[in-house]
């Protein structure tokens, strides 16, 4: 993984060979405090002539130090349109600054210098964000990212190093995710999965200490009764993971936030097999898995004052003699049992008990869980929207603020019992992996909401024997104050935020590594509180 916090510093400009400027749409130049006053004339001038309007996405090189120092040959002045303080204005000033990286790099500059923006963090992620790049399978390219350093210009105050240098580890964290889900399969298998992230956060310095890591297997997964997981893995040759992670950075015996994401390293459908067609995209599965675990390393690495753990389990979701066939009963961690109608619905399933293991084990506050689910919610929302599904009107808020603040957008969804009936009957078990095709995105989120313990329903009910009310009523119910041993809950389905066609600003063709800066974002917000 580029590292580009590794290659981050203050520095003065004249060890810079490029360097990055902004230009407003009301002609204000962005330039360092250090620069001469008549390379500031001189590259006004030069603006002037070329035309430059300043409009978002608006960029030009330009050839010349323009009093930026002796050795800078390369200057990218990048369009930041319209000056605020607004979440847009943030990420005018990402687009910019990853557009002008991009522009530099391919003039082959290997130290850039970025002007201060206004919005330190924003810049620092989209310089971070624009450099990557996945050519770690193209032999004599490996790494290549790697030669290049990013520097901020003139940055003062503590403030503004700091907002800086979160923008670089939480752009880092997203390009992590990145790279965990855009790795071919046979190269992020659930036991490679384990062991690259164990790699990231041993550099981090944090293990044993802060965050611990615990890599659990087969044997574990079946002492805890976890035949819903169990039963998609089984297909497969690849064994089996469990990815139990604590962060210990608030008051000892504070209860957590949670996160849980789903880790299918790649979906065939099992028995109930995909089409061949685009079936490669299916190594991306996992995406729930990579954006926690970025998420967690992020976390980790900001230092939060909270207390966090995760779980992510880990497998592959093979055909073979061995495979789970349609129609077959298995026992979930909770007792709850589940007949498997579609195999290709074995996220729900291998998410079902690591919702259990979480919520019960460690009574979360706030569980959050993420996946790569269901088709239905391309179909719904395409590449614009993650699908939120809670019955916590506070949840939601501040979900919906993290992702406002980071640029990775959410929409709400219903979280109802009235989509119950859909997966409880018509079934010989307590529930159905599928639903139909009817709201489909809704029944596989109701379906999750049955294994987390102590989740707050929407009739009204604390999740325990009672049997929950399938009267169509207020279809996104606020919770209020959080009752004693009860848990905010929201299941995040981001499979059309999983990949992108775009290279645009500090988009980069292929998997996407959303919502990890977003996540990241909330659990800012939330420890801050």
């Amino acid at each position: 993984m580029t590292n580009t916090l590794r290659n981050f510093s203050t520095s003065s400009a004249k060890l810079h060979d490029a360097a990055i400027v902004g230009l407003h749409a009301d002609g204000q130049l962005l330039v360092p405090r250090s620069i001469a006053a008549n390379g500031k004339d001189s590259l006004t001038t030069i603006l002037k002539a070329a035309g430059a309007k300043g409009k978002a996405g608006e960029s030009r090189v330009f050839y010349g130090d323009f009093g930026l120092g002796s050795e800078v040959q390369k200057v990218a002045v990048v369009g930041l349109g319209k000056q605020g303080t607004s979440a847009a204005a943030k990420d005018r000033v990402r687009a910019a600054v990853a557009t002008g990286v991009k522009a530099l790099k391919a003039q082959e500059a290997k130290d850039i210098g970025i002007a201060g923006m206004g919005h330190d963090q924003a810049a620092a992620e989209g310089a971070s964000l624009g450099l990557y790049n996945f050519n770690y399978f193209k032999s004599g390219k490996k790494g290549a990212a790697e030669d290049i350093k990013i520097s901020a210009l003139d940055l003062e105050s503590p403030d503004e190093i700091q907002a800086f240098k979160n923008g670089l580890i939480q752009a880092q964290a997203q390009n992590l995710a990145r790279i965990l889900m855009e790795t071919p399969a046979n190269h992020m298998t659930p036991t490679l999965f384990a062991e690259r992230f164990l790699k990231e956060v041993e550099a981090l310095g944090l293990e044993g200490n802060k965050l611990k890591v615990n890599v659990r297997d087969q044997a574990w997964a079946e002492e805890h009764k976890m035949g819903a997981f169990l039963s998609v893995s089984r297909g497969s040759d690849e064994p089996l993971k469990f990815l139990e992670i604590q962060y210990e950075g608030g008051k000892a015996g504070d209860r957590p936030l949670a996160l849980v994401g789903k880790g299918v390293t790649f979906d065939t459908g099992g028995i109930s097999i995909k089409p061949s067609a685009n079936m490669a995209a299916m190594k991306g599965d996992m995406g729930g898995a990579a954006t926690v675990a970025a998420a967690v390393w992020g976390i980790a690495a900001l230092n939060l004052p909270i207390n966090l753990v995760a779980g992510i389990p880990l497998c592959e979701n093979m055909p073979s003699g061995r495979a789970t066939k349609p129609g077959d009963v298995v026992t979930s961690m909770s007792g709850k049992t589940i007949e498997v109608d579609n195999t290709d619905a074995e996220g729900r399933l291998i998410l079902a008990d690591a919702l259990t293991f979480i919520s019960k084990t460690y009574k979360p506050h706030t569980l959050i869980d993420l996946a790569t689910l269901t088709g239905a919610m391309d179909v719904a929302l395409g590449g614009a929207y993650a699908g939120v599904f809670s019955t916590s009107s506070s949840l939601w808020s501040e979900l919906d603020a993290a992702g406002e603040e980071a640029h990775e957008a959410f929409w709400r969804m219903p979280l109802h019992s009235v989509y119950l009936p859909q997966i409880t009957t018509n079934t010989v078990a307590d529930l159905i992996n599928t639903g139909g095709r009817s709201a489909g995105s809704c029944t596989a989120a109701i379906f999750l909401r049955e294994f987390v313990h102590g989740v707050e329903r929407d009739d009204g009910f604390a999740q325990a024997e009672d049997e929950p009310s399938t009267e169509v009523g207020t279809l996104l119910e606020t919770t209020g104050d959080l009752k004693a041993g009860s848990v905010r809950y929201a299941h995040i389905d981001i499979a059309g935020v999983m990949d992108t066609t775009s290279n645009a600003g500090y988009n980069a063709k292929g998997m996407t590594g959303r919502p990890a800066r977003a996540l990241i974002e909330f659990a800012k917000k939330f420890s801050s509180q």
